[in-house]
Order: C-alpha cells, then structure tokens, then sequence
C-alpha cells in the first residue's frame, strides 16, 4: 500500500483585523524562495477554488500566510513578511504587505518568546521585509500576558477585542520609491482622472461617477459587472507601468478604489478592488493610503472630502460593512506635503496552536511553482 508522508510545521493561525491565515517562524519555513512558496501553496490548498486540500478559506482574506524572525535590525524587534497565496492559481505573491495580518504579529511574536511581555502595553517593533518599512504595534499585555479580550470594535470583524494601535512610520513609496509615483497628484488613464499613490499600498484611486458608478453599489453588485472589472484591470495594468511596477498582470498591486461622497458622517465612501474582486470592507494600508490621497489638497479626492486644517488630522473613511479611521501626522517641507506618521486601531485574536501538514513532496521539491515578486524577501 502507498504510504503518503507528510511534513509538520508549528504555526498558529490567527486573525489580523479582517483578515485570516497561519503563522510562522521563518526557521520553520524552508530557506530557498521556490520551496518556500510550494510548501506554503500546500499549506493553504491552492490552486484550487475552495481551497479544499488545506486551510485556506476560499477568499483573498482568508488566504495570507505572515512568517515572522527575530531581527538583526537595530531599533527592530522582529521582521515580518506577508505573503498572498492565490486561492486557484499557483502563485505566491510578497510584493505588498498586509496592514490586517500586521495586527497579529506583536502578539505572536510575544507569544513565540520572541519578544519580552512588559505590563501594561509592550510595543512591539516591526519591519515590513515586503516594503521595507517600520510599524510600532502596541499590544496589550496585562501582567506580562498578551490579552485578546477588550472593547474595541472593527468593522468587518464580530463583537470585541483588545485594541491594537499601530504607528506607521514614513511609509511614502514603500513599494514605489515615492509617494506619488508619477509626480504628479492626478493623472489620466482612459480618459479617466485617477490618483497614483504609494503610502504603504500602491494604490490607484479614481472616482465612482467617472466610471458610471454612484460608489454605493455592494460588493456583490460590483464584482458581477463584468464591463466595469474589464475596464478597470486595463487602467490597472497601464497605471502599474506609470507607478513603475511593470507588468501587473499577475500581481496584486495596484489595488483600486472607487470614491464618492460619504453617507454615513465619514469623510469619503471608498468601494477597494483587491485588485479582481470588490473588498468587503478595506484594508489597513489600503486606508492609509486612500486617506492620503484624500488629505491632499489637489488629488480626485477634490470636491469629495472637505479640506481639514493642522498638523494632525483624522479621517474617516467608509466602506462597505462600515467605517476606518485613521490619524495622520503632517509636516510641510519644501517638496510639499509630507505624512511623518499614520496612526489607526486594529484587533487580532490567535484560533489555533500546533502543527500544519503538508505533503512531503511539497518539501521535497516534487511539486512546480511560480512565484510573483521575490526581490524583496531576503
């Protein structure tokens, strides 16, 4: 009788803010890129719709994976890399990060030994290998204990938990090189005027109206309109070259964001493509960036959301199941306008401790596999 081995790896799964996936220690993982990417594709079933044969949920939510290592950074506790597993393609993806799946790192990270428990609060210092760039979570740890319990609400997510603030630190062009790209606050793609900005997403964020949309449809109305999602992959693909991303067609970034007038008391109603499919809510950086486009004073954002004044400033961006908030610290230089900090609340909560199994071949190397971006993970 055939006997099929199987290879064991401790992880957690946990869910960041709204999102879902396993985590890892990078020791954990093997070390080459393309091994990495098939034990990983196995982990979670890929490619295959329902993501049967592992524990992915079927949706581009539930289907991150974050690997996370002491750092060797100074200033840095621990380093974290984000990848996106295709649900039906044979892709892994680490050209973003995800501002969601960042929510559950500080508690792993403390829970796994790699960072000491202070009491009340540890912070817990964090760079994203993806970006290249540094967040602060601030976990709660009560008596030197991590705590899931609390009172904060996100939308997206039931009931309550602990809060999680978490500090952005100068994310501008954290995939890009600039915060705008192109140079420019707004440009035109078809005939369409769209802002291409980069503060922790590279984003493409143009108007509901200009495409026929009042910005309010559901998701569901959204991902069955078939000529719109036609029309916005090909701005997609022709704004992933101005940004100086290339060839995004199989990428996930840029992301797009439709915009319209908030209905709610927000600032601005948002309806994110992650890039196919119409996001249920929006994600963490896809708000910071969103947001910032919103703060400056000349973007699509213009006749949309009403200017504010000072150097901090809040926003209150809507989306489908809800409302973000986020606080931006600004400083005028001479280039313009610069965000030295974005500021925003998230929860995370771990579901499970143990060992995930994945067929050997996948370690072995027996299986093929593309894989997206891999400049970036070393």
């Amino acid at each position: 009788m055939l006997q099929i081995l199987q290879t064991a790896i401790p992880c957690t799964l946990m869910r960041g803010g709204t999102s879902k996936g396993p985590f890892f220690l990078a020791s954990d993982l093997p070390a080459d890129v393309p091994t990495r990417d098939r034990v990983l594709l196995a982990a979670m079933g890929s490619p295959d719709a329902r993501q049967i044969d592992g524990i992915g949920g079927a949706d581009p939510l539930t289907s991150k994976v974050a690997i996370v290592s002491c750092s060797s950074r100074p200033g840095i506790d621990v380093d974290y890399l984000f990848a996106q597993v295709s649900v039906d393609r044979p892709l892994v993806d680490v050209t973003p990060t995800c501002g969601n799946m960042l929510a559950g790192v500080g508690p792993f990270a403390i829970e796994r030994g790699l960072v000491a428990a202070k009491d009340p609060i540890t912070p817990v210092t964090i760079y994203m290998v993806n970006t290249e760039t540094v967040a602060v979570a601030h976990v709660p740890t009560p008596g030197g204990e991590v705590t899931y319990a609390g009172e904060a609400s996100i939308a997206g997510v039931p009931g309550t938990a602990a809060a999680i603030r978490i500090d952005f630190r100068d994310t501008g062009g954290s995939v890009c090189g600039t915060l705008l790209p192109t140079g420019n606050m707004i440009d035109q793609i078809d005939r369409i005027e769209v802002t291409l900005i980069d503060n922790g997403m590279p984003m493409v964020v143009l108007r509901a109206s200009d495409l026929g949309k009042s910005g309010y449809e559901t998701p569901a109305d959204l991902n069955s309109d078939q000529e719109l999602k036609t029309r916005m992959e090909a701005i997609r693909i022709l704004a992933g070259e101005r940004m100086g991303l290339g060839d995004v067609r199989s990428k996930v970034v840029p992301k797009m964001t439709l915009i319209a007038p908030p209905q709610a008391g927000g600032h601005v109603m948002t309806r994110t493509f992650m890039p196919h499919k119409c996001h249920s809510a929006i994600g963490v950086l896809m708000a910071v960036t969103v947001g910032t486009a919103c703060i400056l004073p000349r973007s699509v954002a213009r006749g949309i959301v009403r200017p504010q004044d000072g150097p901090v400033q809040r926003l209150s961006i809507e989306h489908p199941s809800g409302e973000f908030s986020v606080e931006f610290q600004l400083e005028q230089t001479g280039g313009g306008l610069k965000v030295m900090r974005s500021s925003l609340i998230r929860t995370a909560r771990a579901l499970f401790r143990g060992e995930l199994l994945v067929p050997a071949s996948a370690w072995e190397g027996k299986d093929i596999v593309t894989s997206a971006d891999v400049s970036r993970t070393t």
